[in-house]
């Protein structure tokens, strides 16, 4: 957290990483309006694997999604989980995010089938799942603890569904590269506990 943030009441990050993650999902709606106006031209954006060219569409595939009801799947719970997320610090929010994006982009561009195109958020909202699920244990914090278990009580249903293999037309492969980046992240990024102070 950086100096600035340190001195903000907790009202203070709550107005600020709510109006993050709203302008965040407001540009995601922004851009699918977008795509179906141009007749769908963004969908080129997403990646497909083993492509160079197709390397710089790592990024620009979690903003981008192939239909308003694939982006009204991904809204509620990318406002929520990168909400709860961000009020941690938005520094740190904002590097968990690239770190997420980037990996699990380049992973779906490793891994995933030949002749596919993947794209949409839920791979960052499968890495904030993990980021969350852990982060509370490792930094030994309550709240914190207390959060990822109510995040896997309410989603965690659906993170194990997305994970299955069996469903057609869904990214295994990305929602499971992005849980993994997300948990990564919460040891790459955790915060360390302040060293007892030593009384003589």
């Amino acid at each position: 957290m950086s100096g600035v943030e340190a001195r903000w009441s907790s009202g203070d990050r709550a107005m600020a990483a709510g109006k993050l993650m709203l302008a965040w999902v407001a540009l995601l709606w922004l851009l699918e309006v977008v795509d179906v106006a141009s007749g769908h031209a963004l969908d080129g954006f997403g990646v497909t694997p083993r492509e160079p060219s197709e390397l710089v569409d790592v990024v620009p595939s979690a903003f981008i999604h192939f239909g308003f009801a694939h982006l009204a799947a991904n809204t509620i719970p990318l406002l929520v989980l990168g909400f709860l997320a961000a009020l941690g610090g938005l520094r740190r929010f904002l590097l968990v995010c690239a770190l997420i994006i980037l990996v699990d982009g380049l992973g779906v561009w490793l891994i995933s089938p030949a002749n596919t195109n993947t794209a949409g958020a839920s791979g960052l909202i499968f890495g904030l799942f993990g980021f969350l699920l852990v982060t509370g244990f490792l930094e030994r914090r309550p709240l914190g603890i207390l959060t990822g278990i109510l995040i896997a009580a309410i989603w965690g249903g659906s993170i194990l569904t997305g994970l299955a293999p069996t469903q057609s037309g869904v990214s295994w492969q990305g929602h499971l590269l992005g849980l993994l980046a997300g948990v990564a992240a919460a040891f790459l990024f955790r915060r360390r506990a302040a060293p007892p102070e030593l009384i003589r």
